[in-house]
C-alpha cells in the first residue's frame, strides 16, 4: 500500500480537513510539512467540531502525529492548541506528537514584524494573517532562525537571540513600532523548554523506520499549489513551497516515499485576502455561493471571495504539484444553480493562454474564456455513490476531469465525513 501526500489544488481553504481526516483514519501516521498556525482545518468528528490550524489531523483519530522541518512552530500556539483539543476529550502529548527538533520556531517579534510591515504597505497590503509566517521563514534561510533543539542549550539560545534581535529589532524601530528585550524572550523560552522538549525527535529518523515496517503515512499539506512561494500568484502567496514535493524536503524523507499525490479543490473557487482571481463573481451568485458553502476563513474569520471553477488554474495545480488524483468537494453547494460555468482559458491581450502567468499586470488582466453548462435541479447532498447524483451533476464532474487532466477518485458531497464517493482507492497507489 502506498503513501499518500494531500495538498490543495487552489487557493487553499478547499476542505481538505475532511479529506484528510477520511483518510486519516485509515493511516497509521500523519505528517506535516509545511506552514505554520496560518493554515486551518475543520473536522467534525462524532458531534465534536475540533479547528486545528498546527496539529496534524491524524490526532484526532487517535493516530501519531508529526510536525515535520519544513514547519514554522509557534510554541505559544501550539501548547495552547494541545491544551484546547484535550479539553475536548482527546489525549495529545508526546506519546503520539512528535516534533522535528529542527524545526524553526516563531517569536513573538515575528508577528510584530508581520503587522507592523502590513500596515507600512497600506493599501498594497498583501493580506498576510500576521501571525508571523513570513518573517520566521525568512529566519530560517538567512541561518539566523531559533530551533526547536536550541531549547535545550541555554548559551546557544542566548548567542542567537542577539543575533535576531540585531536584525528586528533594527527594522521594528525603523518601522515606527516597539522593540523587544532580549531577557523577557530568554526567559519565556527557558520556561517554555521543558514544555516543548519532550516533543522533540528526529523525525526523519521515525518515519524511515515507519518505511521498513510497512506503515501507512498521510503527508498534509497547507494552504494549497497556487499559494506556493515559487508556483504560486506572486506575491500574494504564503512563505512555503506548497506542492507536494515539499513533502520530502519537509519531513526528511527520500522523493519515492511521498507516495500518491491527491489534489483538494471546491466544485468552485474561493480565496481569502489579496490578488488575482480572475473567475471571481461580485453578484447575488457569488454571494449565494459564499452563504451555502460557509465561506469563512478558519484562521482569521475572513470572509472568502467566490467564484466558478477555474479548470486553467487547477490544472496548472495538477502539473507543478504533481497532482494524479483529484477530490472535488462542496459539490452540494452548486445544487439548483440553472446553469454552471468553468473557467477554459484566458484571454489576454486578446490572446487566448491556458495558464495563469507569473507577471503580476498580466495576471491582473486576464479575463477567464467560459464554458457553459446546465445545473441540476436534484440534490447531491449527502450522496454516497455515483448512481445518487443528479445526471448534470455527473457530466459537470466528467468535463472537469477532461479540462484538468486528472481523475476525480473522491468527491465529498457534505461536511460529514462518510458522505463521500470513492471512486478510487488512494492508498492502493
Amino acid at each position: 500500500m502506498a503513501n499518500v501526500a494531500v495538498i490543495g489544488a487552489q487557493w487553499g481553504d478547499e476542505g481538505k480537513g475532511k479529506v484528510v481526516d477520511w483518510l486519516a483514519s485509515r493511516a497509521d501516521i500523519v505528517v506535516r510539512f509545511q506552514g505554520g498556525h496560518n493554515a486551518g482545518h475543520t473536522l467534525v468528528v462524532g458531534g465534536n467540531v475540533y479547528k486545528l490550524s498546527l496539529l496534524p489531523s491524524g490526532v484526532v483519530r487517535g493516530k501519531l502525529g508529526i510536525i515535520g522541518n519544513g514547519v514554522v512552530l509557534d510554541p505559544e500556539h501550539l501548547l495552547t492548541e494541545v491544551a484546547k483539543v484535550n479539553a475536548q476529550g482527546l489525549n495529545v502529548g508526546p506519546h503520539n506528537l512528535r516534533i522535528a527538533e529542527n524545526v524553526p520556531l516563531i517569536l513573538p517579534l515575528h508577528p510584530a514584524i508581520d503587522k507592523a510591515r502590513e500596515v507600512a504597505r497600506g493599501a498594497n497590503a498583501i493580506g498576510t494573517t500576521g501571525r508571523g509566517i513570513g518573517p520566521a521563514y525568512e529566519d530560517k534561510v538567512a541561518r539566523r532562525a531559533i530551533r526547536l533543539s536550541d531549547l535545550a542549550e541555554p548559551a546557544v539560545l542566548s548567542h542567537k537571540l542577539d543575533e535576531l534581535l540585531l536584525h528586528h529589532n533594527t527594522l521594528l524601530r525603523g518601522l515606527g513600532a516597539a522593540t523587544f528585550e532580549k531577557q523577557a524572550l530568554l526567559d519565556r523560552l527557558l520556561e517554555l523548554a521543558p514544555l516543548l522538549l519532550p516533543y522533540a525527535a528526529p523525525v526523519w529518523s521515525l518515519l524511515e523506520d515507519a518505511h521498513h515496517e510497512g506503515k501507512r503515512v498521510l503527508f498534509e499539506g497547507a494552504q494549497a499549489v497556487m499559494l506556493d512561494v515559487d508556483h504560486g500568484t506572486y506575491p500574494f502567496v504564503t512563505s512555503s513551497n506548497t506542492v507536494a514535493g515539499n513533502a520530502a524536503a519537509g519531513a526528511g524523507i527520500g522523493p519515492k516515499q511521498i507516495g500518491y499525490v491527491l489534489g483538494i479543490a471546491k466544485a468552485y473557487t474561493t480565496r481569502v485576502g489579496a490578488g488575482p482571481f480572475p473567475t471571481e463573481l461580485h453578484d447575488a451568485t457569488g454571494k449565494l455561493l459564499g452563504e451555502r458553502g460557509r465561506e469563512f476563513g478558519t484562521v482569521t474569520g475572513r470572509p472568502r471571495r467566490c467564484g466558478w471553477f477555474d479548470a486553467c488554474m487547477v490544472r496548472q495545480a495538477v502539473k507543478v504539484g504533481g497532482v494524479e488524483g483529484l477530490v472535488l468537494t462542496k459539490l452540494d453547494v452548486l445544487d439548483g444553480l440553472p446553469e454552471l460555468r468553468i473557467c477554459t482559458g484566458y484571454r489576454i491581450d486578446g490572446e487566448v493562454v491556458r495558464r495563469l502567468p507569473a507577471s503580476i499586470a498580466a495576471q491582473e488582466r486576464a479575463e477567464p474564456v467560459w464554458e457553459v453548462m446546465a445545473g441540476w435541479s436534484g440534490s447531491t447532498a449527502g450522496a454516497r455513490s455515483y448512481a445518487e447524483l443528479p445526471a448534470e451533476a455527473v457530466k459537470y464532474v466528467r468535463r472537469i476531469e477532461e479540462l484538468v487532466e486528472a481523475p476525480v477518485v473522491l468527491l465529498s458531497t457534505s461536511p460529514d465525513r462518510d458522505d463521500t464517493i470513492m471512486l478510487r482507492d488512494p492508498f492502493a497507489g
